[in-house]
C-alpha cells in the first residue's frame, strides 16, 4: 500500500491530498501557505511556555503539547518561529490534523505520516525528522494522559 492510499482521519487526508494534488515544484509554496495557518497558542500556554515540550529534533525552537480532553478528544498546540516557515508548516499540519481526533486515532497514526505529503524532494530529511519528532511527542503525551486516567 503506498503512502497516498493509507487511510487517514479526514483532516489529515485532506491535507495530504492537497499536497499530493499540487505539482511537486509548488509543494514547498503550499507548505509556506499552511505555515501561516498555525493557530496561536491558547493563553494558558502563551503565558506559560514552559508547559510546552521542546521538540529537540527541530533545528528551530519548536514547542508542542497534545492535550486529551475529558471527552477523549485531542488538541495539539505548537509554537514555531515565523522565520522558520517550513517547521511552522509542519506544526500547522499537525495542529490542523490532530486537533479533534480521538486519542486512539492519534495513537493509530502511522509513524511515516511526515513522508505522506510528497515533500521528500522539497524539504530535507532533517526537517521532516522535526515533524516526526512532533508526532512522536504528541503520541507519547496522549499515552501518558490516558495512563494517568486509569491509575
Amino acid at each position: 500500500m503506498s503512502t497516498s492510499t493509507i487511510p487517514l482521519p479526514e483532516a489529515l487526508a485532506e491535507l495530504r491530498d492537497a499536497f499530493l494534488d499540487t505539482p511537486e515544484k509548488e509543494r514547498l509554496q503550499l507548505l509556506l501557505e499552511v505555515s501561516r495557518e498555525l493557530p496561536p497558542l491558547p493563553a494558558r500556554y502563551a503565558d506559560a511556555p514552559e508547559r510546552l515540550e521542546r521538540v529537540q529534533e527541530c533545528q528551530s525552537p519548536v514547542y508542542a503539547i497534545a492535550e486529551v480532553s475529558d471527552d477523549g478528544l485531542v488538541a495539539f498546540h505548537a509554537s514555531a518561529p515565523e522565520e522558520a516557515p517550513t517547521t511552522r508548516g509542519f506544526a500547522s499540519i499537525l495542529a490542523q490534523g490532530l486537533t479533534g481526533l480521538t486519542a486512539q486515532q492519534v495513537l493509530d497514526l502511522p509513524d511515516e505520516l511526515p513522508l505522506m505529503f510528497g515533500l521528500t524532494r522539497s524539504v530535507s530529511l532533517l526537517r521532516l525528522n522535526g515533524m516526526a519528532g512532533m508526532l512522536t511527542r504528541a503520541k507519547r503525551q496522549v499515552r501518558e494522559q490516558l495512563a494517568a486516567r486509569t491509575v
